[in-house]
């Protein structure tokens, strides 16, 4: 069984059907401050934060306005030892999926790449027609 669950995902990396932004589905969990909420979003950037520090390795992150729903404005971080960096500008249009953690300035969308150790659902992020995962 373990066998088959790696081929499909060997399968899917760079190649799975786009999944389609449920931008309401944030929207919902902030105004519930409900956290843990696996979701796809997207918009534009509103601000590029940069390579930061993480407590196990480094972390790119940037501000992200929905474009639909509640037009809530949330924080997004990567790891980039799995999705390495990627070019952003302020304006240019993501998708991201990820975990929705709440917090009251917006909260953030995290887990946006593979889970080495398969615990979680893995996530990416889309832009200028590349995935990082």
């Amino acid at each position: 069984m373990r066998k088959i669950a790696a081929v499909l995902v060997a399968a899917c990396v760079g190649g799975c059907a786009a999944q389609t932004a449920d931008d309401a589905a944030v929207c919902q969990a902030y105004a519930a401050a409900r956290s843990h909420v696996e979701v796809v979003v997207d918009g534009d950037v509103t601000r590029v934060l940069g390579i930061a520090a993480g407590r196990v390795s480094p972390h790119e992150g940037f501000l992200l306005r929905l474009r639909s729903g509640c037009r809530l404005t949330v924080r997004v971080e990567a790891n980039t030892d799995f999705t390495g960096t990627f070019p952003l500008a302020p304006g240019q249009a993501v998708t991201v999926k990820g975990e929705y953690e709440y917090y009251p300035r917006g909260g953030v969308v995290h887990w946006t790449h593979r889970d080495p150790r398969g615990r979680h659902e893995g996530g990416f992020i889309e832009t200028g027609g590349r995935r990082y995962e």
